[in-house]
């Protein structure tokens, strides 16, 4: 559930046990603080009508007794159930009173994360300026508190907004803010949902190479491996950009990584699919072109991630890819030796299973081939091994000549 002031309750079949021992007549505070607990319980369950009941209840006792922080408190939650239920004035109105009780008793984090939540609810009333005045006062108030992280999130949530309304000058400015302040947090996962939201405002503004850079810098952030589905989202923006920047090749090359993610929202797949409508092409050409344009010491990113797409297709397709690979180094005598050494390299850095189908479609590339084109293939192959040290070579070596065997080849990979 987003939004700030969204509790971890305790475990919820020990609440109603808990009630039962503090009735309310005697242990109101205790009971009210049960109740709390109970409400942040069935919210996080999405069992919202009685969580209200059991916030309100809470809220009133708390009130009572004159416990204004904890009133405030209860008041946050029962805001945040309220948007969740749709009551959004109800919301609204909680949000207020719990920022301004909050103010009172000088507490600015939890001021802070009333006021963000009314930003929220604001914006679902389709009140921006409200909204926009809420998130700022939220990034100045968490700030203050010295919660750059919470405070980068209202700064990205404010930029959106003033992208989503056409202010492109004060969104980048924004959106920069939030990237700098998550990052600074370090806060990963801030830093590159903040990073992606700038770069879909660079290319608001046609500022592709802007855009290219800032979106590249966001995937650094959420590794492929570490969060596939937002790695692919922000993969499938730098296709975008690419494409606006006029290169096809590469645009062709991160929409495919970004459809090779299975967990890829669905938006993200179309996005995809249609750019690749738009620009059709070869994966195999689109790689090379890249490659023969891009600085050596960049190659091994740039195939790390084609590996990392072909290691989750068929096995049928990931020979292909292989072969084309071979084919591709092989047709050019003055890189050959470093293309199969970066090749080899990536290889070198995955997890067994996935080295594994790597090493076996390098193998099953090589059949059909004539011998002499085998030959000059393991030869290439063969002094790009080399380059290596020992025990990596010999590892290269084993796996292959076992690869061959277990394919009815002859081992004669060295």
């Amino acid at each position: 559930m987003r939004g700030y002031g969204v509790v971890a309750p305790p475990e919820p079949e020990s609440l109603l046990d808990r009630l039962a021992r503090y009735p309310v007549e005697r242990y109101p505070v205790q009971h009210a603080t049960t109740q709390f607990h109970l409400g942040s319980a069935l919210l996080h369950a999405g069992d919202t009508p009685p969580a209200l009941d059991a916030l309100r209840t809470a809220q009133q006792l708390f009130s009572a007794a004159g416990m204004q922080l904890e009133t405030a408190k209860a008041t946050l939650m029962l805001g945040v159930g309220q948007r969740a239920a749709g009551q959004l004035e109800e919301a609204a109105a909680a949000f207020r009173a719990a920022a301004d009780t909050l103010a009172l008793v000088d507490q600015p984090a939890e001021q802070a994360a009333a006021t963000y939540n009314l930003g929220l609810v604001l914006q679902d009333r389709n009140d921006l300026d409200g909204a926009h005045a809420a998130w700022t006062r939220a990034q100045e108030l968490f700030l203050a508190a010295g919660y750059p992280a919470q405070a980068a999130a209202a700064a990205r949530d404010l930029g959106g907004s003033l992208l989503t309304a056409g202010e492109i000058p004060a969104a980048l400015s924004m959106l920069e803010q939030a990237s700098a302040l998550a990052e600074r947090a370090g806060d990963d996962v801030g830093t590159a949902a903040a990073a992606n939201a700038l770069g879909l405002a660079h290319l608001a503004a046609s500022d592709a190479p802007a855009a290219v850079a800032v979106l590249r810098r966001a995937l650094a952030f959420i590794p492929r491996s570490v969060r596939p589905a937002d790695h692919a989202m922000v993969k499938a923006n730098l296709a975008l950009a690419h494409e606006q920047a006029g290169d096809p090749p590469r645009a062709r090359l991160a929409a495919r990584q970004a459809y090779a993610v299975t967990s890829a929202a669905v938006p993200v797949r179309r996005q995809t699919q249609e750019l690749l409508q738009r620009l059709p092409g070869s994966a195999s050409d689109d790689l090379f072109a890249v490659l023969d344009e891009e600085d050596r010491e960049q190659w091994f990113a740039v195939v790390r991630e084609e590996v990392l797409r072909a290691v989750e297709l068929p096995a049928a397709a990931r020979v292909e890819f292989v072969r084309d690979f071979v084919d591709g180094f092989s047709a050019r005598p003055d890189t050959s030796y470093a293309l199969a050494e970066t090749l080899l390299g990536v290889v070198l850095e995955l997890p067994p299973p996935t080295y594994a189908l790597v090493i076996d479609a390098l193998v099953a590339a090589c059949a059909g081939r004539s011998e002499d084109d085998v030959a000059g293939v393991q030869a290439i192959v063969g002094s790009a091994m080399a380059r290596f040290p020992i025990p990596q070579w010999q590892r290269l070596a084993a796996s292959l000549n076992n690869a061959a065997e277990a394919a009815g080849q002859p081992p004669t990979w060295r």
